[in-house]
């Protein structure tokens, strides 16, 4: 198994003391985190997209370039890259540009979004942004792949033998984030992608239905079902030597998401962190406790490639990198033994134009 560090970048108040971050420290301690993901040896970092609080995630490349000057090795995604709200074109402007600087360790990650935002900002609705991300998807692989490109759309002017430049270094893999929709999955079925499933809201069950479903679909497309490579978030990590630490150390942290969700209107799935630790997918407990977890989401899922929160999520500090050193030193090895996982693409190391 493979593992990535994400991070949305939340600008929240601390649980304990209510203080926010000023927003130059808070991307700041992002960046300091990838190197820190790298120097642990995590596989991937992932930066996601958001336009609205409590988020400062609207601009993903350029924390991403960020953070390709300050590391050499571990791969870069995007979690997610939400193409029904961005044009195409420019889009692949910037991560072309940023996989030249990477080196070729750019992995994309796609997906409609969510949020009041996308219509307040970009006028996007629930009517159309499957729509917009579908017609954005199947524009912004040509360009990868031609170097011109005569199309027409809905939601963009048209292109007539357009050259977009730069030239790509390689043509990243694209993985289609989805947390229930089937229409990520068909689009991720229909071109063989791979799937990340968002997995941090719900139990597991409508999660491996629609893994389930997206390999039904692999088939009917034509792809070997067999070799569908699938991805699952985790929602939130602390690991501990004993069990009863980390709950202690993680309650806090776990309490003031439950507050948060309660001052928006929204009405917690798992209203306690013993019923999240028992029914959902964060993994706070001991090295094994994680271990039995992740092997028992495996069984249902099938997956490869485990995503883990990068930020410390109002943990201290220092609590934050001892449960990220504790998982790499006592979990992540024990998983990666005993659930195969396929090399990610070698990096590039020249343009081939």
């Amino acid at each position: 198994m493979k593992f990535l560090a994400i991070s949305l970048i939340v600008h929240a108040p601390d649980p304990l003391t209510g203080r926010y971050k000023p927003v130059t420290e808070r991307f700041r301690e992002v960046v300091d985190n990838a190197v820190l993901a790298e120097r642990l040896g995590f596989d991937g970092f992932g930066v996601g997209e958001r336009h609205e609080r409590p988020f400062l995630s609207a601009a993903p490349p350029v924390v991403l370039s960020h953070i390709a000057a300050r590391t050499s090795a571990i791969r870069l995604f995007t979690a997610v890259t939400t193409l029904s709200l961005l044009d195409p074109v420019r889009a692949y402007e910037d991560y072309a540009t940023l996989d030249h600087l990477a080196g070729g360790r750019l992995e994309l990650m796609i997906g409609k979004g969510n949020g009041a935002a996308q219509a307040q900002v970009f006028h996007v609705s629930a009517d159309d942004q499957w729509e917009r991300n579908r017609e954005g998807y199947e524009l912004f692989r040509r360009l990868w792949r031609e170097d011109r490109v005569t199309w027409s759309g809905r939601y963009r002017p048209s292109l007539t033998d357009a050259e977009i430049l730069p030239r790509p270094l390689r043509i990243p893999r694209v993985w289609h984030g989805s947390a229930t929709s089937e229409e990520s999955v068909e689009l991720a079925a229909i071109h063989g992608d791979p799937l990340f499933s968002a997995n941090v809201t719900n139990p597991i069950e409508p999660y491996a239905a629609l893994i389930d479903h997206y390999r039904e679909r692999l088939a009917h497309h034509g792809h070997d079902p067999g070799r569908a490579l699938i991805g699952a978030g985790s929602a939130g990590l602390y690991v501990a030597e004993r069990s009863q630490d980390a709950l202690a150390a993680y309650r806090p942290v776990y309490d003031a998401r439950l507050a948060l969700f309660r001052r928006v209107g929204i009405e917690p799935v798992f209203p306690t962190l013993e019923d999240a630790v028992e029914r959902s997918s964060i993994l706070v407990g001991s090295p094994q406790q994680i271990i039995d977890k992740v092997h028992r989401y495996h069984d249902r899922f099938g997956h490869e490639v485990m995503h883990v929160q990068a930020d410390a999520d109002g943990l201290p500090p220092y609590l934050h990198r001892a449960s990220l050193e504790l998982f790499q030193r006592d979990v992540a090895p024990v998983l990666r033994k005993e659930i195969p996982s396929r090399p990610f693409p070698a990096p590039s190391v020249e343009s081939p134009s």
